[in-house]
């Protein structure tokens, strides 16, 4: 019995010290890599994730976002629904001199039901027509208030307007619930919800030229990883991915000469 109480006793040590080594050993294997932060339009949620699905992601309106880089929040890339916003923190020495990395159009969205009757950019100026948009600063708004200029219907649709919302997904939210006739989304945006919202394009003469833009922050603590994730986006299989969610390609094709 006590050769057999002794022989335990010795296992139960050696096992505690394997289990000891082992412990010591495990912090550094299982510890994850440290994943950069992303900071991105809201229409770019669904489709980013795509195609790196390692980053931390905060999705919002652009406007809002480059405030925020600009008050020294920790992002490593900036993804802009537009060129200006990036544009402008590069002015400052915020962040690389931005690429454009696809584009889109505007389109108008009303209730899948449009009991306003919604068929065309005009019949947002009839009086009592509820009207939703973005605020002034968020791409999608300034790329609405150009659309307007372009058609000359500013200050008829403008008088319809009965919010003004932070980010293109709020629209969106609105429209869908039926708490506008209509609102000016992006046409990636539509498709997301095309079970419950009517889409109506706007003429030529009117669409804005929308291009995205993004950038490596300057003060990103993994600018190495930063720059392989923009690699990502540009690369063939990001951009495959962002026009199968209906994304244009970043650069406008040349027509062909005949």
């Amino acid at each position: 019995m006590p050769f057999h109480r002794s022989s335990l006793l010795v296992a139960s040590v050696a096992l505690a010290i394997c289990v000891a080594v082992v412990g010591l050993a495990l912090p550094a294997e299982a510890t994850p890599q440290a994943r950069i932060t992303v900071y991105a339009a809201a229409s770019l949620t669904d489709v980013l994730p795509k195609i790196d699905g390692t980053p931390r992601y905060s999705f919002g309106g652009s406007n809002t976002l480059a405030a925020q880089i600009e008050h020294g929040a920790p992002a490593d890339v900036f993804a802009s629904a537009n060129t200006t916003l990036p544009s402008r923190l590069h002015a400052k020495g915020l962040c690389s001199k931005p690429v454009v990395f696809t584009r889109n159009t505007l389109v108008i969205v009303a209730p899948r039901a449009n009991p306003a009757r919604i068929r065309s950019m005009r019949d947002l100026a009839r009086p009592g027509t509820k009207v939703v948009i973005a605020g002034p600063g968020v791409p999608v708004g300034d790329y609405t208030l150009e659309a307007l200029k372009h058609a000359k219907l500013s200050q008829a649709v403008l008088s319809n307007v009965v919010s003004r919302e932070t980010d293109v997904r709020e629209v969106l939210a609105k429209v869908a619930l039926g708490e506008a006739d209509a609102g000016l989304v992006y046409s990636t945006d539509a498709k997301t919800v095309s079970g419950r919202v009517t889409v109506i394009g706007l003429p030529a003469r009117a669409q804005p030229t929308v291009r995205y833009g993004i950038c490596v922050v300057e003060a990103s603590g993994d600018e190495p990883e930063a720059r392989a994730f923009v690699a990502r986006v540009l690369s063939k299989a990001g951009q495959g991915k962002l026009m199968a969610a209906g994304f244009l390609p970043r650069v406008k094709p040349t027509p062909a000469k005949k």
